[in-house]
């Protein structure tokens, strides 16, 4: 029953993850006539979090592997709760920025260390759906940002919105210290035979070709999700000439079906794997139909009537049902002392994704003035996805004894 509390509070430290990040993009037409930003300006504010967040994903992975996730991920989330909460006192572009970039280095600490904890606590049959649960709390965290976020800054204005939400946030870590085992290091246990991770060691798992093969993979994972998430209300209203709330609706009605798909699509392979099925075969089946599901935002952009258009887009959310089973496959493969810094290779690769998909997103739509050449091209990515998992990443190896972490 603990492990799922530790689980129930890194769905929590999820949701406010995004919450915390989404503040800035659901509040900057206020912000920017306030501070007077030019279009220039914002983008590089907008930006700002992914410089350092894309960067931390292999130092924080090295860091999880290493130290005490008790205190290590307590402390990460304190540094961007705080961020948060200061950029309600910043009078100036320059302060936003480096609030935004000290935001994404704590935030770094959410996934490389969400997938060592589920790692440690679960034994491989049974991480499909808590590597869902706890990482579908971003998605979920969408879903409540267009409802509160938006509130809060009409209510209360965009700065005491900032304050609000970042030191309010802080309340998380008294649960999760008192939940938190001390002993739960991410380390190897004593006695280990394991070498610490070196940057020579590092250098070769870049050459590794499962790591390879699930960096490939999840690319495509993010860019296809980086599309949705950026672009489809965006979609919506100039393709479609739905009114921005009625949009908004839809889209966070989109964000909700990801999200209940990712735990469900864990709990799936997982009962199958469990009546016997072959584990490879169970989870690079359920992270193929759920890319291919993908292809679905192609006829979305062309067909011309909103509601069909709509329809579509909810069948390609079905992209979530691969999140817990990519998460598996990562801990399958990595060695318990460095699943930390295999995550985050991997997410490194999606991030880096992210913003190569907002760069191709955005000179497509000047060059044809039409959503369909970047949504057919997200589309194709994700289903090129499938075949990196199927082709590059080799056999599950046979599932290890549960670690007894969690007693």
């Amino acid at each position: 029953m603990r492990r799922w509390s530790i689980v129930g509070l890194l769905f929590a430290a999820s949701m406010i993850n995004y919450m915390d990040r989404a503040t800035l993009s659901i509040g900057l037409p206020v912000i920017s006539a306030d501070l007077h930003l030019s279009p220039a300006a914002k983008g590089v504010l907008t930006s700002a979090f992914f410089w350092s967040y894309a960067l931390m994903q292999i130092p924080i992975g090295w860091c999880a592997d290493r130290f005490n996730l008790r205190w290590l991920y307590a402390g990460m989330f304190a540094i961007w709760s705080v961020a948060c909460g200061l950029a309600g006192f910043a009078g100036s572009l320059a302060t936003l920025v480096v609030l935004r970039i000290i935001l994404g280095f704590g935030e770094s600490v959410y996934l490389p260390g969400g997938i060592k904890i589920v790692s440690t606590l679960f034994p491989p049959k049974d991480r499909g759906l808590p590597s869902g649960l706890f990482d579908c709390g971003t998605r979920t965290g969408l879903v409540l940002d267009g409802i509160l976020i938006p509130w809060l800054i009409t209510t209360y204005g965009w700065r005491n919105m900032f304050i609000i939400v970042g030191f309010t946030c802080l309340l998380w870590l008294v649960p999760w210290l008192v939940v938190m085992p001390a002993r739960l290091r991410s380390g190897p246990v004593q006695g280990s035979t394991a070498k610490p991770v070196t940057v020579r060691r590092l250098l070769t798992l870049f050459r590794n070709r499962n790591l390879l093969g699930i960096s490939l993979g999840f690319f495509c994972f993010d860019y296809f999700w980086y599309v949705v998430l950026f672009w489809l209300t965006d979609f919506l209203v100039t393709a479609h000439g739905l009114p921005l709330k009625e949009a908004g609706f839809y889209a966070a009605v989109a964000y909700f079906i990801f999200a209940i798909c990712e735990p469900l699509g864990g709990w799936i392979a997982d009962r199958l794997i469990g009546l016997g099925w072959d584990q490879t075969r169970t989870r690079k089946g359920m992270i193929t139909l759920s890319f291919l599901s993908g292809l679905l935002l192609i006829p979305a952009a062309r067909v011309e009537s909103a509601h069909a258009a709509i329809a579509l887009v909810f069948g390609a959310a079905l992209v979530g049902l691969s999140t817990g089973n990519l998460h598996v496959v990562l801990q399958s493969f990595a060695p318990p002392h460095e699943v930390s810094v295999w995550t985050g290779v991997m997410n490194f690769a999606g991030n880096f994704a992210g913003g190569l998909a907002q760069f191709a997103r955005g000179l497509t739509l000047s060059r044809w003035g039409s959503h369909l050449p970047g949504f057919a091209l997200a589309g194709c990515i994700i289903a090129c996805g499938s075949l990196s998992y199927l082709f590059i990443v080799g056999p599950l190896p046979p599932p290890e004894q549960p670690s007894p972490a969690a007693t």
